[in-house]
């Protein structure tokens, strides 16, 4: 069964103000596109994004299927509707791009009522007392059985198609289209979260809940030994540090650096340096680590997080850490491309004790925080 999502991005939010349409405007750092499509991308097998002809530039950065809108928002809609016809596609969601925070709880339990219904949609039961009137109340009505409605509403993909090809216009959405073509649609649960961006008060709730939501923290560690061999400098978290001798590695065997690239690669559940730089591939022969550490780091904007904090510990009784350690520290500013105040670099010896001891080798640990960005 395959799933597709239609994203209606192709209005122009007059009552919202500012200097563009409100799904290019900024939200917690990105365009209120980019968080619905964020939101939607993981529930579906195909995403399509409908816009307005002027916005193609912005929208061609997404990668995605792009679809013009028409005069209305039925029109925009059968038009996504009609590029998916020879897809293959067996159910679809539409979704308004101006609800940029819609919980994958509401998208999971419009999926689930798919498995037996041709149209399902979330609501809200309205639970205030409803007055008419305009400056005075001049009467009220009955609340019982009115929902407030959200998206993205769901529906068997066949049915929508032709409801919408046989509707014959003015729809408020797609539900209607689909009551209109005697389909039935079940209510599902809305969220309170999964507002729709119209005004400009909207924006500053959203930006709470985005607030609220960031509590995603990860941490990894990491361990890493490298023994002595012939040499007259060591590699030290990106200082080359003068010494009677030399690490051994496959690649520059910068001890303290696999170790902090593997704390990185351990807090995205990513393995470890060598399951992205196999030792056995002969390109990586004397490879500087901050290719490994540039890496481990793209990986984590890639994730959408970023660094909180690192902590790097240098075991080995010589060389002597203590004059590098502000070195080491911007080294793996300029690297990691944080400021020096979220990394620590330190070390301590193993009283004489155990291979290190023995200077034999060195040895690293390394921690580090990850925050949702």
């Amino acid at each position: 069964m395959s799933t597709a999502a239609i994203i209606v991005a192709a209005g122009r939010g007059t009552r919202l103000g500012g200097d563009r349409p409100k799904q290019w405007q900024m939200l917690a750092g990105q365009p209120v596109l980019a968080h619905t499509i964020a939101a939607l991308r993981p529930h579906v097998d195909h995403l399509v994004l409908v816009i307005h002809p002027e916005d193609r530039a912005r929208a061609e950065g997404f990668g995605l299927p792009l679809v013009e809108g028409g005069a209305s928002r039925a029109d925009s809609v059968r038009n996504a509707l009609e590029s998916l016809a020879v897809s293959g596609v067996s159910r679809v969601l539409i979704h308004d791009a101006a609800r940029p925070l819609v919980p994958a709880t509401v998208i999971r339990a419009v999926l689930h009522a798919l498995e037996t219904s041709p149209g399902a949609a979330p609501a809200l039961a309205v639970t205030d007392a409803l007055w008419r009137g305009g400056t005075r109340v001049e009467g009220t009505a009955d609340r019982a059985g009115l929902w407030r409605a959200q998206t993205p509403q769901g529906f068997d993909f066949p049915a929508i198609l032709a409801a919408h090809r046989a509707h014959p216009g003015g729809a408020a959405d797609d539900v209607e289209v689909a009551r209109a073509a005697g389909l039935p649609v079940t209510i599902v649960p809305g969220h309170e979260d999964n507002l729709k961006l119209t005004f400009p008060g909207d924006f500053a709730r959203a930006e709470a809940i985005i607030r609220g939501r960031r509590m995603d923290i990860r941490m990894g560690n990491g361990f890493d030994v490298h023994a002595f061999t012939e040499g007259d400098h060591v590699w030290l978290c990106g200082v080359k540090v003068p010494h009677s001798r030399a690490l051994l590695g496959h690649s520059d065997a910068d001890v303290g650096m696999h170790a902090l690239t593997d704390a990185i690669y351990g807090a995205l559940a990513e393995g470890d340096i060598g399951v992205h730089f196999p030792p056995s591939d002969p390109q990586w022969k004397g490879a500087a680590s901050e290719i490994f550490l540039r890496h481990a780091m793209g990986r984590v904007a890639a994730r959408g997080f970023a660094l909180a904090n690192c902590d790097v510990t240098l075991i080995c009784e010589r060389p002597k850490i203590g004059p590098h350690q502000g070195a080491m520290r911007a080294a793996l500013a300029t690297i990691m491309g944080v400021d020096m105040d979220r990394i620590s670099v330190k070390a301590t010896t193993s009283e004489r004790l155990g291979f290190t001891g023995r200077e034999e080798g060195i040895a690293a640990l390394a921690t580090a925080t990850l925050v949702q960005a």
